[in-house]
């Protein structure tokens, strides 16, 4: 019987840096992680898998992400916020919808 012989593919290593920059333009607000990979010619399903591993404190051999996570944890500071105040009871429903300088009003009463 033949046995069939696989191709096993090395996986590419990234430098430290590499994946700190990475991480870092991730974090954006308005930042989008597949166009982030294209960009830096990686994979997104890798750069999604540095991201969770760097949420989970996931040491990845060049870097110090426990210590970063650590840090951010440690200045977190909780507020107490007053309740929020009780809108008055309101007697009929109103629905207010604006499309350029035109606003249409609806009241219905309960």
């Amino acid at each position: 019987m033949d046995t069939l012989e696989t191709k096993r593919v090395a996986l590419r290593e990234h430098s430290a840096q590499l994946r700190a920059e990475v991480l870092q333009a991730c974090r954006h607000a308005d930042a989008f992680v597949a166009a982030i990979a294209l960009r830096n010619w990686l994979n997104a399903n890798a750069v999604y898998r540095w991201l969770r591993e760097d949420a989970r404190g996931v040491d990845a051999g060049g870097g110090s992400h426990t210590d970063v996570n650590t840090r951010l944890r440690a200045e977190f500071i909780a507020v107490r916020l007053p309740p929020a105040a009780v809108a008055a009871a309101s007697t009929d429903i109103r629905i207010e919808v604006r499309r350029g300088a035109s606003t249409v009003t609806v009241a219905l009463p309960l």
